[in-house]
């Protein structure tokens, strides 16, 4: 299954629900879960000595199902559960049924010899924190260091949030795999609850694509398949001035490398020119490291408004190395008022840090901000600890100021004013070095120079920054990207 819609907790009820009134058994739902479990422990451990932890509810009647199928494949499979058996109510106690093997108590003691856990103790709907048997049980577990397959999410971790229920070092399973159903929750995708989940595999359980459509979920995961089909392509008879004119703004003589990283991006991307407007004081040294990528003098605010008065320029891109300050919000002013499309990075999302709202009444729909988590402090105050989740911050962020965020980290979140939001996942850790942001926002203005709209260009940016950054591996510096993404991009587009 390979759908990139995310579904909350309550949305995955609902799909449930809706497969059910459409016909489809409950009980079935459930037999084909605990099937898949045993085929992704068949994928990955085909020799083990399993252990199923059962919890109370649906998720522990998943583990019972699980049990029986992975009995049949040959596997020494031992249960315990949270409670007695007799006390399961619906499918879970069907399911139980078909378990002729001990029910042992839920102990840390029941782990003892095992060489693979299986965690079916609760699944994303578990609303508090772990306590009791629960709790010491999934201590000892993580203290083991044996490998845990999670069904659904690992137990103690919240579906939508991405974190334990008592909070980001709480206790919660740390699976090394995790099988989930008919679509990803946020929590699979954000950190730290991509980290607890480990592996992911989606299963089929047999809920029709169709429940989709009423469910209309507004959260995705970022990849080709999301902007893919508004990706740039080039006809056979295109030239230059039809791929769009992207222009950086560079800070002063002593900050010009930013610039330069950016446009270089906005290049490789495909943009088919990129100019560097350049401070008069910084002319010579953007022009002695610069060939394919021009240089365009300008003076002060009203000579980038002059400048972008062409309007050739059809994306900018200001902030990387422009300095903070009265100054920066006037050339932040002259972009905006030029009607170019506009990424806002770094010092230009700091400067209005005293008084966002004066940025906010210029933004609009062609508009990305792509704050670190410093940056959406300044810019959003206290929306970020407020928000239930990083997803719901950006979110909340993007309506705010009425254009595209992209919120960036290990799980970059793009959010649009109009309620759309996708979260990144492929981002190695090396993309954590002086410069990859400037490199992102030459991308993306690079994407919007050539027509790709804000949200699309903002995720498909992202998506090819991780990839590169993949390609390259370790060691990686800023200069390094732009320079994989010729064959990033000759994968995507074959």
């Amino acid at each position: 299954m390979t759908g990139i819609e995310v579904l909350t907790v309550a949305q995955m009820g609902e799909a449930d629900r809706l497969a059910v009134a459409s016909g489809i058994a409950s009980l079935s739902l459930m037999e084909r879960a605990g099937s898949l479990v045993a085929d992704a422990l068949d994928a990955n451990y085909p020799i083990a000595s399993v252990v199923v932890l059962c919890g109370p509810g649906n998720n522990g009647g998943d583990g019972f199902c699980a049990a029986h199928h992975a009995r049949q494949r040959g596997y020494d499979i031992r249960l315990a559960s949270l409670g007695a058996v007799e006390n399961l109510r619906g499918d879970a106690a069907d399911m139980a049924k078909r378990w002729r093997g001990p029910v042992l108590p839920l102990t840390p003691e029941a782990i003892g010899g095992a060489t693979l856990i299986i965690d079916a103790l609760f699944g994303a709907g578990l609303s508090r924190p772990l306590e009791g048997p629960a709790a010491a049980v999934v201590e000892a577990v993580n203290r083991s260091g044996i490998p845990i397959f999670a069904v659904d999410v690992p137990s103690g971790m919240h579906g939508d949030l991405g974190r334990p229920l008592d909070g980001e070092d709480g206790l919660c399973i740390r699976a090394r795999h995790t099988v989930t159903f008919f679509r990803k929750k946020p929590g699979h995708l954000l950190m730290p609850g991509r980290l607890l989940c480990g592996d992911i595999t989606i299963g089929d359980i047999g809920i029709p694509e169709s429940v989709l459509q009423t469910i209309r979920p507004q959260t995705f995961e970022n990849g080709l398949a999301l902007w893919g089909n508004g990706f740039p392509k080039l006809a056979p008879d295109t030239y230059k001035y039809r791929r769009g004119h992207a222009v950086v703004a560079s800070g002063p003589l002593h900050a010009t490398g930013a610039a330069r990283l950016a446009a270089r991006a906005a290049l490789r991307i495909g943009a088919g020119l990129v100019s560097v407007a350049s401070p008069l004081d910084a002319v010579g040294v953007n022009a002695a490291q610069l060939t394919a990528i021009m240089v365009k003098p300008f003076d002060g605010a009203k000579g980038l408004s002059a400048l972008l008065a062409d309007k050739r320029f059809n994306a900018v891109a200001i902030g990387p190395g422009c300095g903070v300050g009265v100054l920066t919000q006037d050339l932040v002013a002259a972009v905006l008022a030029s009607g170019a499309a506009a990424v806002l990075d770094a010092d230009a999302l700091t400067s209005f840090a005293d008084d966002p709202n004066t940025l906010f009444r210029q933004l609009r729909e062609a508009c990305v901000l792509t704050p670190h988590d410093g940056e959406f402090e300044r810019l959003f105050p206290g929306v970020l600890k407020s928000a239930p989740s990083k997803l719901e911050a950006a979110r909340e962020a993007a309506r705010k100021a009425g254009c595209v965020v992209l919120l960036k980290g290990p799980d970059t979140v793009v959010a649009s004013a109009d309620g759309r939001a996708a979260i990144n996942t492929n981002a190695p850790p090396w993309l954590a070095t002086a410069g990859a942001g400037d490199v992102l926002t030459g991308m993306i203005a690079g994407l919007m120079a050539q027509g790709m709209a804000a949200f699309e260009a903002a995720n498909a940016a992202a998506w090819l920054h991780g990839e590169a950054a993949n390609r390259f591996g370790a060691g990686l510096i800023a200069e390094d990207i732009p320079e994989q993404l010729p064959a990033v991009l000759r994968a995507i587009l074959r």
